[in-house]
C-alpha cells in the first residue's frame, strides 16, 4: 500500500510522510494522555486532592494538545486527499500513455475509466477521513498495552497477544471483502460501459428489438452488477460482525482477568491501593477496547480504498513500451519483419509466427487470408502496438525498438478498420493527421478521399459537426474522413486495414484510385479483400493460421495454383452470385 501511495504522489510524496507522523505523533499523545488517569485516580482514592489536581492539570493539558493536533492531523489528510486528486490522475495518465496501444481492449479502458473517475475518489478519502481513525487505533492501543503489563502483567499479556490475533482477523475479512469488491467494481466498470453503448447505438438495437431483445443483454449486464452488489454486501456485514465479535472476545478475556484479580485482593484483604489499581486497569483496558472498536468500525471502508489502491498499483505494474533514446533515424521507408512471432497473452497460442517480410520503399504489398489468420496484428507489430516475443520489426533499416515515439510516428501512417472521430467539425478531424494543414491541403485530400460530394452537400461545409465519435455521419462517411486524415499526415509508410470495408461502390473506386496514385510515392502495406486492390499490389502476402503460406508477384502466385489462386477462385464465385425470382425457377423447371 505504501509503495502504491508513494507512486501515486510522486512529488507531492513530502506531503503523506508528514501526515503519517503527525498520526503517530497524535496516536502516541492520546495513549499518553489515557495514561495520565492512572495518577488522577490513584490520588484521588488515596485522598490526595492537591496531587490530584496537579495530574489532572496534566491530563486536561494532555487533552487539549490531542484536540489541536487532531485537526493538524485533519488538514494534513485533507491536503493529502487534494494532492491524489491533482496529480493522481495526470500520473495515471503519464503512466498509459507509454502503454502499448493494443493494451486498450474496451474491458481495460472501462477500467481505466472507473478508476480515473470513483477509484482515485476513493483513494483520496483514504487520508482525508479513514486512515487517521485507523492508524491512532493502533497506535493508542500499543501505548496503553506497555502500562497495562506495568500495572498488572496478564492484563498486558492478554492485550499484547490480542494485537496480531485481531490483525490477523481483520487482514482476513479484508481479503475475502476485497474479493467481492474488485467483484462489483468490475461489474461496475462493464455495466457504464454497457450503458454508454447502449444510449449510442440506439439505431442499431432499435432496428433489432423484437420483444425487447435489444435491452436483454443490457439487463444480463445488470443483473450481474446486482448479484455481486449483494454478494458483497453480505460479505462486508459477515466481515464486520466477525471483527466485532473478535474484539468483545479480546474484551470479554480482559474483562474476566480484571474480575479474577478484583476477586483475590478481596479474598486476601481489603488493600485499597491494589484496588485502585483494578480499577485503573480495567479503565485503560475499556480504553483499549475502545481504540480497536475504531478500527474495526472503518474496516469496511478501509478494505474498498485499499481494493481501489491496489487495482491502481496493478495498473502501474502493466509494462510500457521502452522508449528508445538513441537518435536513430531510418534511411528510407522499407519494413522489414525478420522472424517474427507473437502472441497476445503468455501461455496462448502464438498470433504469428515465423514471420518474414520485405517491402522495399514505395513498393505496394497486399496482405490477404481468412478471417483470424494474422493480418490485423502484423500491421499492429509494424506500428508497434506491442512488441514481437521473437524476431525483429525494422522500418528503412533501424527495429522499431530503437526508434523514439516522435520518430515512429512520423514515419507510420495509418487507416485502421474501425474508425473513430472527435467531436469538432470534419476539418478539425482531418487536421489531427497535419495540424498545421492549409485549407488548400485540406480540400485537396477531401477530394482525394472522395469526400467532396458529401461535404458540398453539408449545410456548413467542412466546419459542419461530427458529434461525439462521429454520431452525427454514417458509417461511410466516418470511414472517409479517417482516411483524409491518414491521408494528408503524408508519412512515407501508409498502413491500411480494409480501408474501403465500409464503402460503396462509387468510394471504393475513389480510394482504390487514391491508393494507385500513392504507390511509389510511399510503401503502401494493404489488407484488402477488393480484386482491384490486390491486383495492383507489388507483391502479395498470403496468410494462413498465423504463417506465411505463399508470397510473391500476382502473376506468379496466380500462375502457382495455390492459396491464393484458392481464395480468388472463391471470391470470383461469391461474386457470381445473382438472386433469381420464383418465375424464373419455374421457367427452369
Amino acid at each position: 500500500m505504501l509503495k502504491t501511495f508513494i507512486r501515486v504522489l510522486g512529488e507531492d510524496v513530502s506531503v503523506f510522510y508528514r501526515y503519517i507522523w503527525l498520526v503517530i505523533i497524535y496516536g502516541v499523545l492520546c495513549g499518553i494522555s489515557m495514561t495520565l488517569l492512572v495518577p488522577v485516580i490513584t490520588y484521588l482514592f488515596s485522598g490526595e486532592t492537591g496531587q490530584a489536581l496537579r495530574w489532572l492539570a496534566a491530563l486536561l493539558l494532555g487533552l487539549f494538545l490531542c484536540w489541536g493536533l487532531r485537526n493538524a492531523v485533519e488538514q494534513a489528510g485533507v491536503r493529502v486527499g487534494c494532492a491524489i486528486l491533482q496529480g493522481a490522475r495526470h500520473r495515471l495518465g503519464d503512466h498509459v500513455s507509454r502503454l502499448p496501444v493494443g493494451w486498450f481492449t474496451p474491458q481495460n479502458t472501462a477500467l481505466l475509466n472507473h478508476l480515473v473517475t470513483q477509484g482515485t475518489m476513493v483513494v483520496a478519502q483514504l487520508p482525508a477521513h479513514v486512515l487517521t481513525p485507523v492508524i491512532a487505533g493502533i497506535v493508542t492501543p500499543m501505548v496503553l498495552t506497555v502500562v497495562l503489563l506495568v500495572l498488572h502483567w496478564p492484563l498486558g499479556i492478554i492485550a499484547l497477544l490480542s494485537l496480531p490475533l485481531l490483525t490477523g482477523v481483520i487482514a482476513l475479512t479484508n481479503k475475502l471483502s476485497q474479493r467481492a469488491d474488485d467483484a462489483f467494481q468490475s461489474h461496475f466498470a462493464e455495466a457504464s460501459q454497457r450503458v454508454v453503448e447502449f444510449s449510442k447505438n440506439q439505431s442499431v438495437l432499435r432496428a433489432f428489438n423484437g420483444s425487447g431483445g435489444s435491452t436483454l443483454w443490457l439487463k444480463r449486464t445488470f443483473e450481474l452488477q446486482r448479484q455481486s452488489g449483494s454478494r458483497l454486501i453480505w460479505l462486508s456485514a459477515g466481515s464486520a460482525v466477525l471483527n466485532l465479535w473478535a474484539v468483545q472476545a479480546v474484551f470479554s478475556g480482559l474483562l474476566i482477568t480484571s474480575v479474577l484479580w478484583l476477586t483475590g485482593q478481596l479474598d486476601s484483604g481489603l488493600d485499597t491501593s491494589a484496588i485502585i489499581a483494578v480499577i485503573v486497569s480495567f479503565l485503560l483496558a475499556s480504553r483499549f477496547i475502545d481504540s480497536l472498536l475504531d478500527v474495526v468500525g472503518y474496516g469496511e471502508v478501509l478494505g474498498s480504498g485499499l481494493s481501489q489502491l491496489d487495482a491502481i498499483r496493478k495498473l502501474f505494474e502493466v509494462e510500457v513500451l521502452p522508449e528508445a533514446e538513441t537518435g536513430l533515424k531510418p534511411r528510407d521507408a522499407s519494413v522489414e519483419l525478420h522472424g517474427v512471432t507473437f502472441c497476445y497473452e503468455s501461455g496462448e497460442a502464438d498470433v504469428l509466427r515465423n514471420i518474414n517480410l520485405t517491402a522495399k520503399p514505395g513498393s505496394m504489398i497486399a496482405l490477404i487470408g481468412a478471417s483470424g489468420s494474422g493480418k490485423t496484428t502484423l500491421l499492429r507489430l509494424i506500428a508497434r502496438f506491442f512488441d514481437v516475443d521473437q524476431g525483429s520489426v525494422s522500418i528503412g533499416g533501424v527495429d522499431v525498438r530503437n526508434l523514439t515515439g516522435e520518430v515512429l510516428a512520423g514515419q507510420v501512417s495509418q487507416i485502421f478498420q474501425e474508425s473513430y472521430l472527435f467531436s469538432g467539425s470534419i476539418a478539425d478531424n482531418i487536421r489531427i493527421g497535419k495540424p498545421g494543414a492549409s485549407d488548400l491541403d485540406v480540400m485537396d485530400i477531401i477530394r482525394q478521399a472522395g469526400l467532396a460530394d458529401i461535404v458540398e452537400r453539408l449545410p456548413q461545409g467542412v466546419d459542419t459537426q461530427v458529434g461525439e465519435g462521429g454520431a452525427c455521419l454514417s458509417g461511410g462517411e466516418r470511414q472517409r474522413i479517417a482516411i483524409a486524415r491518414a491521408l494528408i499526415k503524408d508519412a512515407p509508410i501508409l498502413l491500411v486495414d480494409e480501408a474501403t470495408a465500409a464503402l460503396d461502390a462509387e468510394s471504393q473506386a475513389v480510394i482504390a484510385s487514391t491508393l494507385a496514385n500513392l504507390k511509389g510515392r510511399c510503401t503502401l502495406i494493404v489488407i484488402a479483400h477488393q480484386l482491384s486492390t490486390v491486383a495492383m499490389a507489388d507483391q502479395i502476402v498470403v496468410l494462413e493460421n498465423g504463417e506465411v503460406a505463399e508470397q510473391g508477384p500476382v502473376d506468379e502466385l496466380r500462375e502457382s495454383g495455390g492459396k491464393y489462386t484458392q481464395l480468388l477462385d472463391e471470391q470470383r464465385a461469391t461474386k457470381g452470385w445473382h438472386i433469381t425470382s420464383f418465375e424464373d425457377e419455374a421457367q427452369e423447371d
